[in-house]
């Protein structure tokens, strides 16, 4: 007897586990060129703070001691870029993501800041990264981790490639909790973040699967059992702006 086909989300719709990849891919083809000016507009700027609180919390050290962070799904490069110009003169990053338009972008804008020297960029998968065994001090995925297959997969790699005593960072977008907030964001999010996709980008279709994943993404609560069962210790998480983000920490020890 056959088995019965292994299924996932995008956004709303269940497909085929094997072709969401691919399909997601496709998304961040589509919309690479304005993908920072849109998280801009539908954040209304609000993702720079979260962004700036999660390299708070990752906290690059300033002095001589060596640091390499890798940034998982982070092609353009924002939160690299952001640790790089905290930390000493030791410290590198490795952004790694599937999508080679976005770390073309990423390269573009490194040159343009003068951080080649300090990120890198290179193209693979977060469910079986090309790395060794603990070799980062750190591992950082911002708003990627809810477009991942397996994401059970991408946080065992991500266990995989830290060293004992390193931290792994997640920032995400989650559930709101406040009452009232809750509507007004539903709204905002159906029925102004396609159109405003199409008008900046000419593609209305992937903001739609992208707000889509976010509703079909863990809450706060399951996610961080997701962590713990990756082998993290120490897992917390701190919800941002009434719970439209969260920012979830663990620690390999």
């Amino acid at each position: 007897m056959d088995r019965p086909e292994e299924t996932t989300h995008f956004g709303y719709r269940d497909v085929p586990l094997q072709d969401k990849q691919a399909m997601v891919n496709d998304v961040f083809h589509s919309v690479a060129q304005r993908y920072d000016l849109m998280n801009d507009l539908m954040s209304m700027g609000l993702h720079r703070v979260w962004k700036d609180i999660m390299i708070d919390q990752l906290d690059p050290p300033r002095g001589e001691r060596p640091f390499r962070l890798l940034d998982v799904a982070g092609g353009t490069g924002d939160i690299a870029f952001r640790a790089a110009k905290e930390a000493g003169p030791n410290f590198h990053a490795t952004v790694c993501d599937i999508n080679a338009d976005m770390l073309g972008v990423g390269r573009e804008r490194a040159v343009a800041q003068h951080l080649d020297d300090k990120v890198s960029f290179v193209e693979g998968n977060a469910e079986a990264l090309g790395f060794p065994d603990r070799s980062f001090d750190a591992y950082t995925i911002a708003f990627g981790i809810r477009n991942v297959p397996r994401i059970d997969a991408a946080l065992r790699e991500a266990y995989r490639v830290l060293r004992p005593g390193s931290r792994f960072l997640c920032l995400e977008f989650s559930t709101v909790d406040v009452p009232g907030l809750d509507r007004l964001y539903e709204l905002f999010s159906f029925r102004v973040i396609p159109p405003l996709g199409r008008l900046v980008t000419g593609d209305a279709e992937s903001y739609q699967y992208l707000v889509e994943s976010i509703r079909k993404f863990p809450r706060a609560g399951a996610f961080a059992d997701m962590i713990r069962a990756a082998g993290f210790s120490r897992v917390n998480w701190q919800s941002l702006s009434g719970g439209i983000v969260a920012l979830h920490s663990g620690w390999r020890l």
